[in-house]
């Protein structure tokens, strides 16, 4: 019993330190605290996550950033993008977290939505990227407005999927807007 209350008054303590959800997305310091909660959407913990992938109830979408080919890289330079060891069966799209997105990358993402969902709007969709990455809290409040009705954000990510010894597979993004 003292085990439980334990556990309960740990969790009150994070609760209370994470920062409060703001109306609208996050523009800035993405990699930082998160909120407990996302308006609307389910947060899960790494075994719920785990539970509904083992269960094929969801779907899953990745929303980690990409880095781009640098700019000044001579063209003869080869350049080899940064390997994603990500949830199995998951959908990477990179960049569809930031606060704001040019049409395109929102045209992207609404298409990313729909491959993920087979085109309906209450099939349960999970959204992460890293451990306290506002990104995925931004994919998945976005995914809301977009209409979807069953949206769960896993604020762990990859990184959380990892620590609890799930397995992970190498992932490519789904190819972007030139």
């Amino acid at each position: 019993m003292k085990r439980g209350a334990g556990l309960a008054l740990l969790w009150l303590a994070l609760a209370a330190a994470a920062p409060p959800e703001p109306e609208s997305y996050r523009n800035a310091a993405y990699g930082a605290p998160t909120p407990a909660t996302l308006k609307g959407a389910k947060v899960l913990t790494d075994a719920e996550a785990h539970a509904l992938w083992m269960n094929k109830r969801a779907a899953f979408v990745d929303v980690l950033p990409q880095a781009p080919r640098p700019k000044n890289l001579p063209k003869s330079v080869l350049w080899r993008d940064k390997p994603r060891d990500d949830i199995p069966g998951s959908l990477w799209l990179p960049d569809t977290g930031y606060g704001e997105l040019a049409p395109a990358m929102l045209d992207y993402f609404a298409a990313g939505l729909k491959k993920a969902s087979g085109g309906d709007l209450k099939r349960t969709l999970v959204f992460y990227c890293k451990r306290q990455c506002w990104m995925s809290w931004n994919a998945a409040k976005r995914a809301l407005t977009l209409g979807y009705k069953s949206v769960d954000w896993f604020p762990d990510g990859a990184d959380g999927w990892r620590d609890a010894g799930y397995p992970l597979e190498r992932r490519a993004p789904e190819p972007r807007p030139s």
